[in-house]
């Protein structure tokens, strides 16, 4: 007897699922300042047209493949090439998926633990009256004790693997059904009082403000490289959702409704994040810094900052979660449909073997900080292990994940597969089978091309 996933409960259900998979931190501290010091509301722009031309084209793809597959992303892919008289290689695809989704999330719940313990950090008022010098340490304390990151890693995965070994209906559904509602509630709820509070002229200006001196090629490469990255196409996820999906669900609207999703909470964190940051006279960062090192003192200078340092740290931890029970569930699909294997044996496997390839992270802030494993190459001389997981898979395993994705539907899918999900007749078809056939293909190269040349 063949195995069979459980499907989603609903439609939104599914939505909830597939816009939290997107959410993560790459939203709130990457792409609002990549908008702002990049040319504002021009940057948006580009940004945007890539997310339509690019990003979209390839979430239809990779979900249409699972939603037809029913099955993990190299059983799904593999019988797409098997109904499309395609090699049977093309597999090769959902396995990309399959280990991009566990690289990632190796190192993702390192930086989720971070979030995590900042959390009691702003329950005990740690963030009162800090400046520079006393933030940077209280970050540096965290992250240069391999016992207490080690510890917050373990927490965060352990709350992962609980929620997916509970399974679809019992464990995914459960979680996105309360953790995405409430992000949407306190990211609002922030960013009202940021714009109220803080320096919103200043902060809508800096993220909207069209200053088209500053669009270079090489900002161009980097929103289309954000779009594509954001929406969280290639690695596995959506081939692994699509597969839940109950086969009346129509993709073309649910899957622009996502990538509208994950735009918007980007857009809003940046109104939530800039506003804080010029009122209290700081400059705005990218990455880690701004979450762990700006931030704080922020917090800690404002009137009630120590309750908005609580609701901001407990929405990222939401939108770690979410991101982190998605991809764990890309193997955990995958092992559970092998004999022998049920939901909760294969849970447990994947996400100590995840929690396992982590420490390697964890501890490279600390006592593996010399250890640069590519140093003979110029390229990743200064990368530490955590650094490199994460240049490896965001740079080289999704891109081509998403190229490959790509290819293969605009080139060897056979058009009977793409009726089932898309009125060939349709200008929309017409206008998707272009640009997955050519300017995805093509952008995605440019993306690949720019980070490793």
């Amino acid at each position: 007897m063949s195995f069979k996933h459980e499907n989603w409960s609903s439609k939104s259900v599914f939505l909830l699922a597939a816009i939290g998979a997107a959410v993560g931190l790459g939203n709130i501290w990457r792409f609002p300042y990549m908008a702002g010091t990049n040319g504002g509301g021009a940057f948006v722009i580009i940004y945007l047209a890539a997310v339509v031309l690019i990003a979209i084209p390839v979430l239809i793809a990779e979900t249409m493949i699972g939603k037809n597959g029913q099955m993990s992303p190299p059983v799904s892919m593999a019988k797409a090439a098997e109904s499309s008289n395609a090699s049977g290689k093309w597999s090769i695809v959902g396995w990309l998926g399959v280990a991009s989704a566990f690289l990632i999330l190796s190192f993702y719940s390192v930086i989720g633990g971070w979030v995590f313990s900042y959390i009691p950090a702003a329950l005990m008022g740690l963030f009162e009256n800090l400046n520079s010098t006393r933030s940077t340490d209280l970050f540096n304390n965290l992250t240069s004790n391999p016992i207490r990151v080690i510890s917050w890693h373990t927490f965060f995965m352990f709350i992962s693997t609980l929620i997916v070994m509970r399974g679809i209906k019992g464990g995914l559904e459960l979680a996105v059904k309360f953790m995405m509602p409430s992000l949407f509630v306190i990211l609002i709820c922030l960013c009202l009082f940021s714009l109220a509070q803080g320096d919103s002229l200043e902060g809508i200006r800096f993220l909207f403000m069209p200053d088209f001196s500053k669009i270079t090629p090489e900002v161009i490469l980097a929103a289309i490289g954000q779009a594509f990255f954001s929406i969280g196409v290639g690695i596995g996820i959506m081939f692994t959702y699509g597969a839940y999906l109950p086969k009346n669900i129509s993709l073309p609207n649910t899957c622009i409704t996502i990538a509208f999703a994950d735009t918007l909470v980007a857009i809003i964190a940046g109104l939530v994040i800039f506003p804080i940051v010029f009122t209290s006279g700081l400059d705005p960062s990218a990455g880690p810094s701004l979450v762990f090192i700006t931030l704080p003192i922020a917090f800690g200078q404002m009137s009630g900052g120590e309750l908005i340092g609580i609701a901001f740290y407990l929405l990222l931890s939401f939108a770690a979660l979410t991101s982190a029970i998605s991809l764990l569930e890309v193997p955990v699909s995958w092992l559970e449909e092998k004999p022998r294997w049920t939901r909760k044996s294969a849970s447990l496997l994947v996400g100590f073997l995840v929690w396992l390839t982590g420490i390697s992270s964890a501890l490279s802030t600390n006592i593996l900080s010399d250890v640069y494993l590519l140093s003979f190459i110029t390229k990743f001389q200064t990368y530490s292990i955590l650094d490199l997981t994460d240049y490896l898979t965001g740079q080289l395993l999704l891109p081509l994940g998403g190229m490959f994705i790509a290819i293969f539907t605009g080139w060897y899918a056979r058009d009977e597969i793409l009726k089932t999900e898309l009125n060939k007749n349709s200008i929309f078809f017409t206008c998707w089978k272009f640009s997955i056939r050519y300017i995805c293909p093509i952008a995605i190269f440019f993306i690949l091309a720019s980070a490793w040349v």
